[in-house]
Order: structure tokens, then C-alpha cells, then sequence
């Protein structure tokens, strides 16, 4: 078995966790999340902890139990605290406003970028440099600050772009003559 898999899953007492035979549904103060598990692997809850078992141990069974820990894992956290990404717009006229449901982004193009914010998401701009993204689901919060990046990409001789605001952007140095 997986030695991430082996880990235990502690759920916290505002979390409550249904489990059936192929799905598990945990609802927390911040919303609902559902997740299929594949047929060789069980869920075993017992004093709010919650076990992944492999019910055949084939390798399919033992790749898999790993990925369905974290992913429960990442759903316990997600709808109990959540999960945020911070994005920074680097470059002289680069700015973003959100709004309802639309997310008004001028990167230097010849005409404004309007990204629609998808359900589930939430997107604040502290300032107009600055854009958070807010969600319960991982996975959907990491896609949509991906998307949103790639506009436009930090490239690599000024910094000028869209970058997370823990990531470091090596410079290189222009071509001399």
C-alpha cells in the first residue's frame, strides 16, 4: 500500500462526512463536495479519522489509494478552511477589477480581457495589481489562477506579466553588441 495512503485523515468537528459505497460527500461550513472512489479501494471513519483501505492489492489499487487520500484530504480543508491563490500584475498599465461574475483585466493588449469567473470561485482585487482567488475545490482554484496567467505569462527580460506572488522570475540579461 501507498505510504501516502496510509496516512489518517483528521476531520474536523464542523465537517461531516457521508460515506457510501463508491462516492463520499463532506459538507463543511464553507460548502459541499463529492468525490467517486474507485471499486478496489473502502473509507473506513472512526473517531474522526478516516482511513483509506485497499480492498484488493493490486498495483491499480495500491497507484490509486494515494491520489484518493489527498484528494479526500484536500476536500476535508477545502470545505472546512479553503484554499486561495494570490496573483500579481507586473507592468506599467496592468490592471484588474472584478467584478459579480467578470473578471476586467487590461494587460497591455489592444483591447480589455474579460474573464468570466467560473460558479464556485470567488475573486477579490484588493488593489488593482493585486488578484485573489478564492474557492473550496482545489483543483478549480488552481485551474482558474493557471488561466488567468496565461494571458500573460511573466517573460523574462523586464518581469512584465501576470505571476503568482510566490514565485521568483529569474532575469535574463539583453544581448550586448
Amino acid at each position: 500500500m501507498s505510504r501516502v495512503s496510509s496516512n489518517p485523515i483528521r476531520v474536523p468537528s464542523n465537517v461531516e462526512v457521508r460515506i457510501t459505497e463508491h462516492d463520499i460527500n463532506i459538507k463543511g461550513p464553507l460548502g459541499f463536495l463529492n468525490f467517486s472512489i474507485a471499486n478496489d479501494l473502502a473509507l473506513d471513519m472512526s473517531d474522526s479519522i478516516l482511513r483509506i483501505k485497499v480492498k484488493a492489492g493490486s498495483q491499480q489499487a495500491n497507484a490509486i489509494s494515494g491520489t484518493t487520500r489527498a484528494i479526500v484530504a484536500n476536500m476535508v480543508h477545502g470545505v472546512s478552511i479553503g484554499f486561495e491563490k494570490k496573483l500579481q500584475l507586473v507592468g506599467v498599465g496592468y490592471k484588474a477589477q472584478a467584478d459579480v461574475n467578470k473578471l476586467n483585466l487590461t494587460l497591455g493588449f489592444s483591447h480589455p480581457v474579460n474573464f468570466e469567473i467560473p460558479s464556485g470561485i470567488k475573486i477579490e482585487t484588493p488593489t488593482q495589481t493585486e488578484i485573489i482567488i478564492k474557492g473550496i475545490d482545489k483543483q478549480k482554484v488552481g485551474q482558474v489562477a493557471a488561466d488567468i496567467r496565461a494571458y500573460r505569462k511573466p517573460e523574462p527580460y523586464k518581469g512584465k506579466g501576470i505571476r503568482y506572488s510566490d514565485e521568483v522570475i529569474i532575469l535574463k540579461e539583453t544581448k550586448k553588441k
